[in-house]
């Protein structure tokens, strides 16, 4: 039995930045969001985030988290003062409590739950874990035997010449007996640099004390600047393209794609250069996608190709040709064996299977059947200025090159459009439909003076 308590409270002046340090983004996360994201496996009795400066805000911004406690901490004093506050909520609580950090979001959910199964199969009054790196300076210094019991814990500014030598510090990440550690946590002195009440000084009380060190010490780095903040985001894509590659998907150049860890793959797709894949994007196998697109929230079959496009908040059905330069938007459906091609842009439009729109057509809130072929420069004028309305073009129907549909308005199936046609009525099924001036031509026409 496990409670967590996320240290979400401070500002993060190096931040340069009004927003809460916690809720600056990192890959499709908040930082706080990271960390949430890692305990959730763990399953915990209940899990409290305490904040303090601009407390509201943070407790906007996690509102899809219906579990989640907060506790405010109205004075900064310390990670200790923190976690004292935690008193009130927890007076009959006999078990454990896993105290994080919510600017540190690189930590591994295994990492965690290790952390926790050394803590309670050896009953110890507190877990702590650490790392050992080669430049230290900056964070707490962890002293302890041979056996890993801790001897002592002191904060970097705090440390002796000698001590600073030592290369095993603090990950501010703990594992506490709560009975033990809530009879110490109101004896707390601020007899430092800071006059900060530490948590650290909570941990030197207790006994037995274990350190755990962590395998890869990058799952301990904290974000307290924008050059962190970066440096966090390699990581985690790094991380995620590695896994993604070993999972059968080619990647030709890593350093300049990004993929969330949201997104899906399926096995033999390839990512192209400068190519950007975001939140919960899905794409099947065999697609060939990039060089040069964005593509958020959407769902792509198998076989698709996709270059220089960018797709959002939409699907595309299996063997379809997208691109280059077109731009598929708000909940558009493409069918399968359709093509989108140069400077087309779709907005909430659905096409029908081996539909095709080549080049330089703008369809927007238009249901397309199947086999319809759009000629280049064909609109649909959706919006009267007041309105946004429907267009809808049956099977089998050909737009010639300029042809305007003002909606609302309907074309039967197998309807050809004449070129420059500019359609206001309803056309009936196997039609030709010319609506456009005629012609007329002046010979031996010159301009008044």
């Amino acid at each position: 039995m496990v409670i967590v308590a996320v240290l979400a409270a401070g500002r993060g002046t190096r931040m340069k930045s009004s927003l809460p340090k916690v809720l600056h983004p990192l890959g499709g996360r908040s930082l706080v969001e990271w960390v949430l994201h890692q305990v959730n496996p763990l399953q915990p009795q209940r899990q409290f985030v305490i904040i303090g400066y601009a407390g509201d805000a943070v407790r906007s911004a996690l509102k899809d988290y219906p579990a989640l406690e907060f506790v405010e901490q109205r004075e900064q004093l310390g990670t200790g003062h923190a976690v004292q506050q935690l008193l009130p909520y927890l007076k009959d609580y006999e078990g454990h409590l896993l105290v994080l950090n919510g600017d540190v979001p690189l930590l591994r959910v295994e990492t965690l739950a290790h952390l926790l199964q050394v803590h309670q199969e050896r009953g110890n009054a507190a877990t702590i874990l650490t790392a050992q790196i080669s430049n230290p300076q900056g964070y707490g210094r962890v002293i302890c035997d041979s056996q890993n019991i801790l001897k002592q814990i002191i904060e970097d500014r705090d440390c002796t010449t000698a001590q600073k030598q030592n290369r095993r510090i603090n990950a501010g990440v703990y594992c506490f007996h709560w009975p033990q550690l809530a009879a110490v946590l109101p004896h707390l002195q601020s007899n430092n640099d800071q006059q900060e009440y530490y948590l650290t000084d909570a941990v030197n009380a207790l006994n037995p004390v274990m350190v755990v060190d962590v395998e890869d010490y990058e799952e301990i780095l904290g974000v307290n600047d924008r050059a962190q903040l970066a440096t966090a985001y390699q990581i985690l894509q790094n991380r995620t393209k590695q896994a993604w590659m070993k999972a059968g998907v080619t990647l030709i150049d890593p350093a300049s794609t990004t993929i969330e860890d949201t997104v899906e793959l399926a096995a033999d797709v390839v990512i192209e250069p400068q190519t950007h894949l975001r939140g919960a994007t899905r794409i099947g196998s065999g697609s060939h996608i990039g060089p040069g697109c964005l593509i958020e929230n959407s769902t792509i079959g198998e076989r698709v190709t996709v270059r220089y496009s960018v797709i959002t908040d939409s699907q595309i059905a299996d063997d379809s040709e997208i691109g280059p330069f077109a731009h598929i938007r708000q909940q558009s459906v493409v069918g399968d064996h359709c093509r989108v091609g140069n400077f087309v842009e779709l907005k909430k439009a659905h096409f029908g299977s081996h539909t095709k729109a080549s080049h330089l057509a703008y369809l927007g809130d238009a249901t397309l059947g199947d086999r319809v072929n759009i000629g280049a420069g064909t609109i649909t004028a959706n919006y009267d200025g007041v309105r946004k309305h429907q267009t809808h073009i049956g099977s089998g129907t050909k737009t010639g090159s300029n042809s305007v549909l003002v909606a609302p308005v309907t074309l039967g199936k197998n309807v050809t459009v004449a070129a420059g046609s500019t359609v206001t009525d309803d056309v009936p099924d196997n039609a030709l439909v010319i609506a456009r001036s005629r012609q007329v031509i002046k010979p031996d026409w010159q301009p008044k003076d």
